[in-house]
Protein backbone atom coordinates (compact mmCIF):
# COMPACT_ATOMS: atom_id res chain seq x y z
CA UNK A 1 0.00 0.00 0.00
CA UNK A 2 1.27 3.37 -0.64
CA UNK A 3 -0.29 6.79 -0.27
CA UNK A 4 -2.85 7.98 -1.79
CA UNK A 5 -2.59 9.62 -5.60
CA UNK A 6 -5.75 10.98 -5.74
CA UNK A 7 -6.79 14.29 -3.59
CA UNK A 8 -9.91 13.63 -1.22
CA UNK A 9 -12.39 16.04 0.15
CA UNK A 10 -12.11 15.08 4.21
CA UNK A 11 -13.90 16.53 6.82
CA UNK A 12 -12.57 16.55 10.01
CA UNK A 13 -15.58 16.75 13.13
CA UNK A 14 -13.79 18.00 16.20
CA UNK A 15 -10.12 20.27 15.38
CA UNK A 16 -8.61 18.89 18.65
CA UNK A 17 -6.47 16.31 19.84
CA UNK A 18 -6.94 13.45 17.47
CA UNK A 19 -8.48 15.54 14.62
CA UNK A 20 -5.78 18.26 14.03
CA UNK A 21 -2.69 15.77 13.45
CA UNK A 22 -4.63 13.44 11.62
CA UNK A 23 -5.77 16.43 9.36
CA UNK A 24 -2.32 17.38 9.31
CA UNK A 25 -1.14 14.01 7.81
CA UNK A 26 -4.02 14.36 5.50
CA UNK A 27 -2.86 17.13 4.00
CA UNK A 28 0.81 16.59 4.16
CA UNK A 29 -0.12 13.52 1.04
CA UNK A 30 -2.18 16.15 -0.84
CA UNK A 31 -5.69 15.95 0.45
CA UNK A 32 -8.44 18.56 1.21
CA UNK A 33 -9.70 18.91 5.10
CA UNK A 34 -12.11 20.85 6.34
CA UNK A 35 -11.56 21.30 10.14
CA UNK A 36 -15.53 21.48 11.44
CA UNK A 37 -16.17 23.29 14.88
CA UNK A 38 -18.69 25.11 16.68
CA UNK A 39 -16.29 28.05 16.35
CA UNK A 40 -14.42 27.71 13.17
CA UNK A 41 -12.85 31.52 14.08
CA UNK A 42 -11.02 29.96 16.87
CA UNK A 43 -8.92 28.01 14.33
CA UNK A 44 -7.93 30.53 12.08
CA UNK A 45 -4.40 30.38 13.55
CA UNK A 46 -4.16 26.61 13.61
CA UNK A 47 -5.33 26.42 10.11
CA UNK A 48 -3.84 29.37 8.26
CA UNK A 49 -0.68 27.83 7.62
CA UNK A 50 -1.42 24.35 6.56
CA UNK A 51 -2.24 25.66 3.18
CA UNK A 52 -5.10 26.37 1.02
CA UNK A 53 -6.22 23.04 0.84
CA UNK A 54 -6.81 23.06 4.68
CA UNK A 55 -10.37 25.52 5.66
CA UNK A 56 -11.93 25.80 8.84
CA UNK A 57 -15.28 25.62 8.95
CA UNK A 58 -18.71 24.99 11.03
CA UNK A 59 -19.24 21.30 11.39
CA UNK A 60 -22.14 21.11 9.45
CA UNK A 61 -20.59 22.51 6.42
CA UNK A 62 -17.49 20.50 6.76
CA UNK A 63 -20.20 17.14 7.14
CA UNK A 64 -21.96 18.27 3.45
CA UNK A 65 -18.81 19.05 1.80
CA UNK A 66 -16.67 15.59 2.78
CA UNK A 67 -17.15 12.49 0.97
CA UNK A 68 -15.44 11.21 4.33
CA UNK A 69 -15.77 12.38 7.63
CA UNK A 70 -13.81 11.93 10.57
CA UNK A 71 -15.57 11.84 13.85
CA UNK A 72 -13.41 13.45 16.73
CA UNK A 73 -15.25 15.18 19.28
CA UNK A 74 -15.16 14.50 22.56
CA UNK A 75 -17.72 11.13 23.23
CA UNK A 76 -19.84 13.49 25.43
CA UNK A 77 -20.34 15.48 22.84
CA UNK A 78 -21.16 12.96 19.84
CA UNK A 79 -24.64 12.18 20.38
CA UNK A 80 -25.52 16.18 19.78
CA UNK A 81 -23.10 16.42 16.87
CA UNK A 82 -25.30 13.15 15.07
CA UNK A 83 -28.32 14.68 16.01
CA UNK A 84 -27.09 17.69 14.13
CA UNK A 85 -25.25 16.67 11.31
CA UNK A 86 -26.50 12.79 11.38
CA UNK A 87 -28.63 13.61 8.14
CA UNK A 88 -25.29 15.19 5.99
CA UNK A 89 -23.67 12.15 6.25
CA UNK A 90 -26.43 9.74 4.71
CA UNK A 91 -23.71 7.68 2.25
CA UNK A 92 -21.06 9.01 3.33
CA UNK A 93 -17.96 6.99 5.23
CA UNK A 94 -17.44 7.75 8.76
CA UNK A 95 -14.57 6.70 10.71
CA UNK A 96 -15.48 7.06 14.11
CA UNK A 97 -12.57 7.73 16.35
CA UNK A 98 -14.55 8.77 19.75
CA UNK A 99 -14.09 6.58 23.04
CA UNK A 100 -16.43 5.88 25.40
CA UNK A 101 -14.01 5.88 28.15
CA UNK A 102 -14.00 6.10 32.05
CA UNK A 103 -11.71 5.33 35.04
CA UNK A 104 -13.33 2.78 37.70
CA UNK A 105 -13.12 3.45 41.08
CA UNK A 106 -10.13 0.86 40.96
CA UNK A 107 -8.55 2.62 38.91
CA UNK A 108 -9.26 0.88 35.61
CA UNK A 109 -10.19 1.88 31.82
CA UNK A 110 -13.19 0.50 30.76
CA UNK A 111 -16.00 1.57 28.18
CA UNK A 112 -18.96 3.34 29.19
CA UNK A 113 -21.80 1.82 27.04
CA UNK A 114 -21.20 -2.18 29.01
CA UNK A 115 -23.57 -4.90 27.52
CA UNK A 116 -21.39 -5.85 24.77
CA UNK A 117 -22.02 -3.37 22.56
CA UNK A 118 -19.31 -1.58 21.00
CA UNK A 119 -18.10 1.95 19.96
CA UNK A 120 -18.63 1.58 16.16
CA UNK A 121 -22.11 -0.61 16.61
CA UNK A 122 -23.61 2.17 18.79
CA UNK A 123 -22.44 4.81 15.67
CA UNK A 124 -23.65 2.74 13.74
CA UNK A 125 -27.15 2.65 14.99
CA UNK A 126 -26.98 6.40 15.50
CA UNK A 127 -26.27 6.90 11.32
CA UNK A 128 -27.90 3.46 9.96
CA UNK A 129 -27.69 5.59 6.28
CA UNK A 130 -23.89 5.85 6.55
CA UNK A 131 -20.89 3.16 6.32
CA UNK A 132 -19.00 3.49 9.82
CA UNK A 133 -15.25 2.37 10.55
CA UNK A 134 -13.62 2.38 13.26
CA UNK A 135 -9.62 4.31 13.13
CA UNK A 136 -7.61 6.06 15.21
CA UNK A 137 -9.11 5.01 18.64
CA UNK A 138 -6.28 3.43 20.35
CA UNK A 139 -3.22 5.04 19.93
CA UNK A 140 -2.76 8.20 22.73
CA UNK A 141 -3.41 11.05 20.71
CA UNK A 142 0.06 12.97 21.48
CA UNK A 143 1.65 10.29 19.54
CA UNK A 144 -0.15 10.05 16.39
CA UNK A 145 1.77 12.79 15.02
CA UNK A 146 5.27 12.08 15.81
CA UNK A 147 4.92 8.16 15.32
CA UNK A 148 2.93 8.97 12.04
CA UNK A 149 6.24 11.60 10.08
CA UNK A 150 8.83 10.21 12.44
CA UNK A 151 8.29 6.45 11.99
CA UNK A 152 5.61 6.24 9.46
CA UNK A 153 4.03 2.83 8.62
CA UNK A 154 6.00 1.18 11.49
CA UNK A 155 3.02 1.14 14.03
CA UNK A 156 -0.24 -0.68 13.48
CA UNK A 157 -3.74 1.26 13.84
CA UNK A 158 -6.54 -1.07 13.85
CA UNK A 159 -9.78 -0.54 12.43
CA UNK A 160 -12.78 -2.26 11.91
CA UNK A 161 -15.79 -2.36 9.95
CA UNK A 162 -18.77 -3.63 8.35
CA UNK A 163 -18.42 -2.53 4.95
CA UNK A 164 -15.62 -4.10 2.56
CA UNK A 165 -15.27 -0.72 0.60
CA UNK A 166 -15.12 1.72 3.42
CA UNK A 167 -12.79 -0.81 5.08
CA UNK A 168 -10.54 -0.53 2.12
CA UNK A 169 -10.97 3.46 1.84
CA UNK A 170 -10.04 3.73 5.67
CA UNK A 171 -7.26 1.62 5.57
CA UNK A 172 -6.01 3.85 3.06
CA UNK A 173 -6.67 6.79 4.72
CA UNK A 174 -4.84 5.24 7.79
CA UNK A 175 -1.88 4.38 5.78
CA UNK A 176 -1.98 8.44 4.47
CA UNK A 177 -1.70 9.55 7.85
CA UNK A 178 1.66 7.08 8.64
CA UNK A 179 0.56 4.26 10.27
CA UNK A 180 0.09 0.48 8.75
CA UNK A 181 -4.00 -0.47 8.93
CA UNK A 182 -5.08 -3.76 10.54
CA UNK A 183 -8.18 -4.74 9.91
CA UNK A 184 -10.22 -7.04 12.70
CA UNK A 185 -13.03 -7.42 11.43
CA UNK A 186 -16.10 -6.36 11.79
CA UNK A 187 -17.78 -3.67 14.54
CA UNK A 188 -19.10 -6.25 16.39
CA UNK A 189 -15.81 -7.68 16.63
CA UNK A 190 -14.11 -4.35 17.18
CA UNK A 191 -14.34 -4.06 21.03
CA UNK A 192 -10.20 -4.78 21.49
CA UNK A 193 -9.83 -1.36 20.17
CA UNK A 194 -12.57 0.18 22.64
CA UNK A 195 -11.58 1.12 25.95
CA UNK A 196 -10.81 -1.24 28.15
CA UNK A 197 -10.47 -3.35 25.22
CA UNK A 198 -6.87 -5.18 24.39
CA UNK A 199 -5.16 -3.16 22.24
CA UNK A 200 -6.42 0.34 24.27
CA UNK A 201 -4.55 2.44 24.79
CA UNK A 202 -1.30 1.18 23.44
CA UNK A 203 1.01 0.70 20.16
CA UNK A 204 2.24 -2.53 18.43
CA UNK A 205 3.79 -3.14 15.31
CA UNK A 206 1.47 -4.92 12.75
CA UNK A 207 1.97 -8.06 13.95
CA UNK A 208 2.01 -7.63 17.42
CA UNK A 209 -1.23 -5.83 17.12
CA UNK A 210 -2.73 -8.65 15.43
CA UNK A 211 -1.50 -10.74 18.16
CA UNK A 212 -2.95 -8.57 20.77
CA UNK A 213 -6.33 -8.71 19.38
CA UNK A 214 -6.35 -12.19 18.80
CA UNK A 215 -6.24 -12.33 15.13
CA UNK A 216 -2.99 -15.10 15.16
CA UNK A 217 -2.54 -17.67 17.43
Amino acid sequence: MTDSTASQKLGVLGAGNIGRPVGRHWLAVGHAVAFGSRSPEHLASFVAPLGDRARATTLAEAAASSDVVLLSVPHPALGELLDSVGDLLAGKIVIDATNPVVLTDDGRVVSTLGGGLTQGRSTAKQLPDSRVVRAFTHIMDELLWSRGTQQRHFWGMAIAGDDAEANQVAGQLVHDAGFTPVDLGGLDDSAALDPGGAVFPHMFTPTDLRLAAGLVG
